[in-house]
């Protein structure tokens, strides 16, 4: 088991790991858009904030030596489901393998943001 870290995502604001590395599979934890580098929430709507939480998930997957190709599934939370297809229309830039998914809506997330994901990625 290895703890992967980057300072290119937000620290984790908890005890937690930002993602572990196990037997091939990466298991990030869940991001939310905030900016690695001075700790703030991004400004702007759900298009604005998915595409930071991309941003995070990547510099992730980047420290782990994978992609979003090699992504097997994800689980989405969504503050509004009225934001369903802006949050899917970033999403579907990055996730072009088209990885198992859940995407549910959540009474609230941390710092009041309007969403979260999670993934599951292979490591080869």
């Amino acid at each position: 088991m290895k703890i992967i870290s980057t300072s290119n995502a937000p620290a984790a604001i908890g005890p937690y790991s930002q993602a572990i590395l196990v037997n091939g599979m990466l298991y990030t934890s869940g991001q939310i858009p905030l900016d690695p580098f001075n700790g703030q929430v991004v400004e702007g709507g759900i298009k604005e904030q998915t595409l930071q939480v991309m941003k995070n998930l990547k510099a992730i997957l980047d420290e782990a030596g994978t992609s979003f190709e090699n992504v097997i599934k994800t689980t989405c939370f969504l503050y509004d489901m009225g934001d369903f297809v802006a949050f899917n229309e970033v999403y579907g830039e990055y996730f072009t393998k088209k990885p198992a998914r859940s995407c549910v809506a959540v009474k609230n997330l941390p710092k009041d943001v309007l969403v979260e994901v999670e993934v599951i990625a292979l490591v080869e």
